[in-house]
């Protein structure tokens, strides 16, 4: 693997972004909901050594990420898994497919965030509910942003650095309230290396299914690519704060789960839809916790509903735009600029996705989590698949290179999570299936209607 300096490409986009910004962004991309909702249920499928398939969607996540990085310095460009699989197949319609499974992501993510908002927001009231309440909770959260989202809100850099400061400190406070409740002898380390698997699952399939929910809380480095023709001099930065930014985040993780199963037994742990919440009251009673941990852990997951919400909407309206979707999608408030008609699509299938998944807190968490994971999971395979594709495409810079190997295995890593041997739960195909099919079916009776009788997607025409 080599790393060689390139020329600049011209971007008519201001380059703001230097290697500690960038590297705040990737961290807050990365931290958020996945950590904060669904430590418990991955306790729950491996018992105490929950670190491990953090680990695991760590290495996953890495050999993407090393794909990525070839791509991102080949095709300096704010167009993303798109991009990379239009110019290394050409097929518009699978070009198509890779773009709206992302803007599903997006919905899946943000239902997963709405629900998690709202159970830690019952928990700061000092409210127990479960089931019907908080999927109420979260259809009010979803309007919110709805809201929020209508009225042209964006993210600043300047903000995503405070959110992230804020997702942090709920982290570390885990980390060091877990360490110095461990170092007073409240804490059972023999559970941290103890499997403890349902009654229906081998070792082996509780591992690949608790590793498929844990790869949802490494999901958002990939989004950095999108800042690319804003960072200054990104052949050379990206490389090495990417995977800073991956090897950060993987080691909180692991802390945080290692400070959690030492603490709570795993089935009192994998019932509770707010996890860190409970780690964090159980390690300090005496400290005023139980309102500050989930205020923190509702500001974590609030953003992430917001921007995939946003990048949702954006999606759509880009593909309606370009003909591939019904044109009334791209339809533009007057006053407020924004996609009006999409952000309602969008809400609306998100607000149907948290009806439809409305089990109870933590089941629902699980199986939207795991669905936005399994989504990604898809496009990632085609994505290492693009990075050997385009090896016969050069280019006149030079860029970041990785070894053949590394694509070839997250191609397979990536594929391999994506199927039902690895003890997925059926409700998380459902739900992308019947995502995707509502994509093909719009995507279908655009083309038949439309006047060239085909339609064709450029993602760097896309507005996100």
């Amino acid at each position: 693997m080599n790393m060689n300096s390139t020329a600049d490409a011209g971007t008519p986009l201001k380059r703001v972004m230097g290697p500690k910004l960038l590297l705040l962004f990737i961290v807050g991309d990365i931290l958020g909901t996945g950590v904060y909702a669904l430590t418990g249920q991955v306790a729950g499928e491996v018992g105490g050594a929950a670190w491990l398939p953090f680990l695991i969607a760590f290495v996953v996540a890495l050999l993407t990420a090393f794909s990525y990085l070839e791509l991102v310095t080949k095709y300096p460009k704010a167009a993303g898994a798109a991009l990379y699989v239009h110019k290394a197949f050409g097929v518009h319609f699978l070009t198509f497919i890779v773009c709206f499974t992302v803007m599903c992501s997006g919905l899946t993510s943000a239902a997963t965030a709405s629900r998690a908002f709202a159970a830690n927001l019952f928990v700061a009231l000092g409210i127990e509910s479960e089931g019907t309440a908080v999927t109420l909770g979260a259809l009010g959260f979803m309007l919110l942003v709805m809201i929020v989202n209508f009225r042209g809100a964006s993210e600043s850099v300047k903000a995503n650095v405070v959110l992230t400061l804020v997702e942090l400190s709920g982290l570390l406070l885990v980390i060091v309230l877990g360490f110095w409740a461990m170092a007073g002898g409240q804490a059972d380390f023999s559970r941290v290396i103890a499997f403890e698997t349902p009654q229906d699952k081998s070792v082996f399939l509780a591992v690949t299914s608790a590793t498929g929910l844990a790869f949802f809380a490494m999901v958002g480095f990939e989004d950095s690519v999108n800042m690319a023709e804003e960072t200054h001099e990104p052949n050379r930065i990206f490389p090495k704060v990417m995977l800073t930014g991956l090897g950060i985040t993987a080691a909180i993780y692991v802390l945080v789960s290692i400070c959690a199963v030492a603490l709570i037994p795993v089935g009192e742990l994998a019932k509770s839809s707010t996890p860190l919440v409970l780690v964090v009251q159980r390690a300090a009673p005496n400290l005023p916790m139980d309102k500050i941990m989930p205020i923190i852990s509702m500001f974590a997951v609030a953003n992430s509903a917001l921007i995939n919400m946003m990048m949702a909407s954006r999606l759509l309206y880009g593909m309606s735009r370009q003909g591939v979707l019904p044109a009334f999608l791209a339809a533009v408030h007057t006053r407020t600029r924004t996609p009006w008609v999409a952000i309602l699509f969008t809400t609306a299938l998100a607000l149907g996705l948290i009806v439809l998944v409305s089990s109870g807190s933590s089941e629902a968490i699980r199986a939207l989590g795991g669905t936005t994971s399994l989504l990604l999971l898809g496009v990632f395979t085609f994505v290492n698949v693009a990075v050997l594709v385009l090896r016969r495409d050069p280019v006149q810079h030079e860029h970041f290179r990785i070894a053949t190997l590394c694509p070839w295995l997250g191609a397979a890593a990536c594929l391999f999570l994506v199927l039902p041997i690895t003890g997925r739960d059926v409700i998380q195909y459902q739900v992308a299936g019947w995502l995707l099919a509502l994509g093909v079916v719009m995507w279908g009776i655009t083309v038949m209607t439309h006047r060239q009788g085909v339609a064709r997607l450029n993602p760097e025409e896309l507005k996100e």
